[in-house]
């Protein structure tokens, strides 16, 4: 691959709250990326495991920051990680994720250093399990119609793979909104407002299939805010009613009783609408 004439620092940032377990796998993927000017920011989030432990020997390293804080939040750890970054381009990793592709970086700025009207650039993912054994591949729409037609409806860019410009963050007012379970989301429809999207056709992230708060009110309470955010942006991404629709269904399916027998019916419901 051509060498990058300007190497800019690409800042890394990793929010982390009791990811012990795995944090090590996150900070390891990036020192063996083969682009190497950039710098790793771990925003320790309240976090009450061995974290800060296990990150001890890292922390030696000049290219990485570690700052605990109180726990806010992820959409707010993030945005405190990037105000202190030096990078002109941001890459996010969740830190029970790690990169696949030892160039990642490097495809993603090269990309970004050709297409100067692109703000956000993403690729796929290999979700694994806590045994580290691949349970699915995920590969998101290439080109920005096609990501721009769908991602009112759903999220388009798998967040442990996205790379954006510090200035498109600054200008659009970062994360923060509504519901931490969106807040990526959320974002990438700002960016959308002021520049283009693109997804590479290749893995760049082994995503852990986590255990997530599933209870009933949190589920409710993540899609309200799901559709309160499709409806902020119901003028900038076609396909709005759709989106609601599919939103507030759902909602409502998740006062059912029986949801596994149902959901075949719900997925199908759902390409109807891809």
């Amino acid at each position: 691959m051509a060498r990058i004439k300007n190497n800019p620092i690409v800042s890394v940032v990793i929010a982390t709250y009791n990811k012990g377990k795995h944090i090590e796998n996150a900070i390891e993927s990036v020192l063996n990326q083969t682009y190497k000017n950039t710098e790793i920011i771990v925003i320790d989030d309240g976090s009450t495991d061995n974290t800060k432990r296990i990150l001890e020997p890292y922390i030696k390293n000049k290219k990485i920051k570690y700052i605990y804080q109180k726990n806010t939040g992820s959409g707010s750890a993030r945005d405190n990680g990037i105000k202190i970054s030096q990078g002109k381009y941001l890459a996010i990793l969740d830190s029970d994720d790690f990169w696949c592709d030892q160039d990642k970086i490097k495809k993603q700025v090269k990309f970004f250093e050709k297409h100067s009207d692109y703000v956000l650039v993403g690729g796929g993912i290999i979700k694994i399990n806590e045994k580290g054994e691949k349970v699915a591949k995920y590969i998101y729409p290439e080109n920005d119609k096609d990501i721009r037609r769908l991602i009112l409806i759903n999220n388009r860019f798998a967040h442990s793979t996205v790379i954006f410009k510090k200035d498109s963050w600054k200008l659009v007012g970062g994360y923060c909104s509504e519901g931490d379970r969106s807040n990526d989301w959320n974002l990438w429809l700002k960016l959308g407002k002021i520049g283009k999207f693109y997804n590479f056709q290749e893995y760049f992230t082994s995503y852990l299939e986590g255990k997530q708060n599933t209870s009933s009110y949190n589920i409710r309470r993540n899609l309200k805010n799901d559709i309160k955010m499709k409806k902020r942006y119901r003028n900038d991404y076609p396909y709005f009613w759709r989106a609601i629709f599919l939103g507030w269904t759902y909602y409502f399916y998740s006062f059912f009783p029986f949801k596994k027998q149902l959901y075949p019916i719900i997925s199908r419901f759902k390409s109807i609408f891809k």
